[in-house]
């Protein structure tokens, strides 16, 4: 029998390879993503430097972008990276002993500025300044190829000028390189576009970004709001707030942004796509990012429980859902910050608040259908307000409290018209049921408050559609 060798080791080495852990992280990971993940790092640094909230609490801060055939540059005057964070900062993942330095922040898994340096080039240098600390680090491609060593090299500089991070990655990948310059307009164009409504909110609250020297102009929901006779018929968002037991704000509105549209307009729409009806559907906000833009799909409810799929006679009708939270890991986000967790707990919950919003509002697009003439009449005597300003308008307006729901909170339902129909084609339903029942098949539609008129039309609708 042959005899064995025994061995002298006693452990195995277990450590992931540099290049494996490299192309992981950077493969599902679009071009356009990994930008954003350093911009969220310039609102972050905004943050530690300056939690104090206020109408513009990013007012003075800038960002600039600069894209070329083999050059990445984006800098920043938004506090730069402290010296007490370095070994978090460049370390790849999150301390899980680590506690959240700032309020408010969106960065938590502690890959984002890595894993867009990996993305593009070989090579990277990293300066920055942060009060009495200017230094830099630098990734090189020699360190790339390094399966073992983890240790980047950092010294002083003389850094002038207000507190900030430069990033510059050169030595482009050859797919990144041509992207940059081929298609440079496209690629820009699609660039702004995006920035443009995932940073909306940070933007219209007085942070700047520049893609090669072009300020990007935020692009924003706006709803149709009703100011006048605030306890009578208007056209005003449904809104739902509340404060989790987790200290998660949440605040959702959902509504008109423009009259519904007429058979013409639903017409020209199936033909060629406009840009104003991509302003319909969800957009769900964490803790400033966007991060889903008017969305049309089951996501966010359309199709689900009563509320029918998206269709063209729809595109008047938007809402906004904010997440607000001092700690990013409680917020229904995925790693990239542009995806929705959709089986978050928290956001499944919020969602029957979105449904039983939408629900108003296409049942009204659908009893006002060929009148719309006297429909635009009724919401052009509101004004379209953007989403901080229908949250200063809720404070006016008489809340429901809804605490036999799934999710605990307030609530606005609001009473819009009705069209009057011609006593030839209609005819009144009227029969008498027991306060206690009503108030339960009010509470069924998510409102125990409900009018018995409201209720018995509800309960109509909706045997009438199981009958067609």
């Amino acid at each position: 029998m042959k005899e064995t060798t025994p061995i002298d080791e006693k452990q195995i080495n277990a450590a992931p390879l540099k290049s494996f852990f490299v192309s992981m992280l950077t493969r599902d990971i679009d071009l356009e993503d990994s930008i954003l993940d350093l911009l969220d790092n310039c609102v972050d640094g905004i943050l530690r430097s300056r939690p104090d909230e206020g109408n513009q609490p990013y007012y003075g801060y800038k960002a600039e972008i600069r894209l070329e055939k083999d050059l990445f540059l984006i800098s920043d005057n938004c506090g730069g990276i402290p010296w007490n964070l370095h070994k978090y900062a460049f370390r790849m993942g999150r301390d899980p002993e680590r506690q959240s330095d700032a309020p408010g922040l969106v960065g938590y898994y502690g890959i984002g500025m890595k894993r867009a340096i990996f993305k593009m080039g070989r090579n990277c240098s990293i300066s920055t300044k942060n009060i009495n600390h200017q230094y830099q680090v630098e990734i090189t491609q020699d360190w790339l190829q390094d399966e073992y060593t983890w240790d980047l090299p950092v010294k002083n500089i003389n850094w002038k000028g207000k507190d900030g991070t430069i990033i510059k990655i050169t030595n482009l990948y050859s797919n990144i390189s041509k992207q940059f310059e081929e298609n440079s307009k496209k690629f820009t164009a699609n660039l702004e576009r995006i920035i443009s409504t995932h940073y909306a909110i940070i933007i219209e609250k007085g942070f700047e970004i520049k893609i090669n020297n072009q300020i990007v102009v935020p692009r924003t929901t706006k709803l149709v709001f009703d100011s006048h006779q605030l306890e009578q018929t208007g056209i005003r968002p449904f809104i739902f707030k509340t404060i989790t037991s987790d200290n998660v704000d949440v605040f959702l509105a959902v509504g008109f942004w423009r009259p519904p549209p007429s058979e013409n307009e639903i017409n020209e729409e199936k033909e060629s796509t406009k840009y104003s009806s991509m302003d319909a559907g969800w957009t769900i906000v964490c803790n400033d990012r966007v991060v889903v833009f008017c969305d049309r799909s089951e996501l966010t409810g359309w199709g689900e429980a009563g509320v029918p799929r998206f269709h063209n006679q729809f595109i008047a009708i938007s809402g906004v859902v904010e997440f607000r939270s001092k700690d990013p890991g409680k917020l229904p986000t995925k790693t990239t910050k542009r995806g929705l967790d959709s089986s978050a707990p928290i956001y499944l919950q919020v969602k029957n608040k979105m449904r039983e919003g939408m629900k108003i509002f296409t049942d009204y697009t659908n009893k006002w259908k060929g009148r719309e003439d006297e429909s635009k009449k009724q919401i052009s005597k509101g004004e379209n307000l953007p989403l901080r300003e229908i949250r200063q308008k809720s404070e006016k307006l008489s809340m429901n409290t809804t605490s036999r729901t799934v999710i605990p909170g307030e609530q606005y339902r609001p009473n819009l018209p009705k069209p009057e129909l011609p006593e030839s084609t209609a005819r009144r339903i009227s029969f008498v049921k027991e306060n206690i029942k009503i108030k339960k098949v009010a509470a069924y539609f998510g409102d125990s408050s409900l009018d018995p008129s409201d209720v018995g039309e509800k309960c109509f609708d909706l045997v009438y559609q199981e009958a067609k």
